[in-house]
């Protein structure tokens, strides 16, 4: 199940080249899931697997996040002495659902972690501060060290350490590139900037983001992402991936999308109808994963909202780039006939000098629209500014009009920051639990 190996660099081939590779590996992986998975064998039962081509791959079934949950151990393709890390993610309902990977499956996540950090310029030369964890069976921090370390570059291991002890790292080991949260990374160079340290006068060159977008449907750096190159100077780039699908999408040196391997996965982008759509246009993002061993999927829908770039990028590859998370599925909002997500409502709020914090609620409602309110607080020497004019703002870029509640900042932090978590929670989706 090493096949990814040969095809290295098969992303700057032309199209059709890329094409090839990915129906050889797909059908390597119907093959596999085949002969290897309870779960495939019994839902592909009756399904011409035999001639799937990349065209009519949208004639098999989806794999959704529940199927994942509730026949997770089915999903497993190999006996269990062949697992060797087991990752936990959390399901819809809440409990945690497995994810098992062979020794095969962690080399193929360090491969694609490896040309991930090289298509944004990491090189061996390059000391990499990590500042997600390594334990709580999380995959990120493991995914990340195994990439540095096959790129040859050295990494230092921080995880969820003070900002006085990024500080020291900062200081004493003088790393060229951080991965991390982008709203914990923008923390950071405030802390430095509070101890009379410029983020800019450090060695610091790239900021990998993870976890949290920082760009719009239109590839423009968001609110964050501005503040992160102005507190840093540095060159940021997104990442997308979930422990689910064992693959990430980053951003190259040209910054604009992240770029699909075609030797690890195929996306493709689906309506609510589950019928797949065009370049350009936002709905599911949905992948199979190729050259898996322990949990190998089949046209599995992550719940997260983007859009597919065909048009060969700058950088020289011709492989499809997927655009930034606008949202996730479960958080679509209906609101007085508008559907939008939340990331919608950020980007206007972050967007308003006078707001320092906000967070969003959403409840059911009795006319087929949900309820939605925004809690926002104001810069102290803006105490005038009105919620009425943050609603104006609001209905200007978004159409409608949220109920908006100024209250205090101390408030408010409270409430997005939970416990030792480094991303920010922003949306509290109350619906169904009145």
């Amino acid at each position: 199940m090493t096949d990814f190996y040969r095809y290295k660099n098969i992303e700057f081939s032309k199209p059709d080249a890329i094409k090839e590779v990915q129906e050889k590996l797909l059908k390597n992986h119907l093959d596999y899931i085949l002969r290897n998975s309870p779960y495939y064998r019994r839902v592909l039962n009756g399904f011409d697997t035999a001639n799937v081509t990349l065209e009519n791959l949208s004639t098999l079934p989806f794999t959704d996040k529940h199927a994942f949950e509730e026949y997770n151990n089915e999903l497993l393709a190999v006996p269990m002495s062949e697992i060797v890390d087991i990752v936990l993610s959390s399901g819809t309902t809440g409990k945690p659902t497995k994810i098992m990977y062979t020794e095969n499956d962690l080399t193929r996540l360090a491969y694609n972690e490896e040309i991930s950090f090289a298509g944004c310029g990491l090189t061996s030369e390059d000391i990499v501060l990590l500042t997600c964890t390594m334990d709580r069976c999380f995959i990120a921090g493991l995914a990340y060290f195994l990439g540095i370390k096959r790129l040859g570059a050295a990494a230092v291991r921080n995880g969820l350490s003070s900002f006085a002890s990024h500080l020291e790292i900062i200081q004493r080991m003088k790393p060229t590139a951080i991965v991390g949260v982008p709203s914990f990374l923008h923390k950071l160079g405030l802390f430095l900037k509070s101890k009379n340290i410029n983020p800019q006068k450090t060695n610091v060159a790239r900021l990998v983001c993870i976890g949290e977008p920082i760009r719009d449907k239109n590839l423009s750096l968001l609110k964050m992402g501005e503040q992160l190159e102005e507190t840093w100077g540095a060159k940021i780039f997104s990442t997308y991936a979930s422990s689910e699908i064992i693959t990430t999408f980053c951003e190259c040196t040209a910054q604009k999308g992240g770029h699909l391997h075609p030797e690890l996965a195929i996306a493709e982008i689906v309506n609510d109808k589950g019928e797949v759509l065009p370049p350009k246009e936002i709905g599911e993002v949905v992948v199979t994963t190729l050259s898996v061993e322990g949990m190998p999927l089949l046209r599995f829908k992550t719940g997260d909202i983007s859009f597919l770039i065909d048009a060969p990028c700058e950088c020289g590859r011709f492989s499809p780039r997927l655009g930034p998370i606008l949202g996730r599925k479960k958080q679509m909002i209906k609101y007085r006939g508008t559907t939008l997500y939340p990331h919608a409502i950020y980007a206007v709020l972050d967007d308003i000098p006078e707001v320092s914090e906000y967070y969003v609620t959403v409840t059911s409602s009795f006319d087929l629209s949900d309820s939605v309110k925004v809690y926002a607080s104001v810069n102290n020497n803006n105490n005038s500014y009105s919620a009425g004019k943050i609603m104006n703002k609001l209905q200007a870029h978004l159409r409608v009009m949220p109920e908006v509640v100024i209250t205090d900042e101390e408030n408010i932090r409270e409430k997005i920051y939970s416990g030792n978590s480094r991303k920010i929670i922003r949306f509290f989706d109350m619906r169904g639990n009145k």
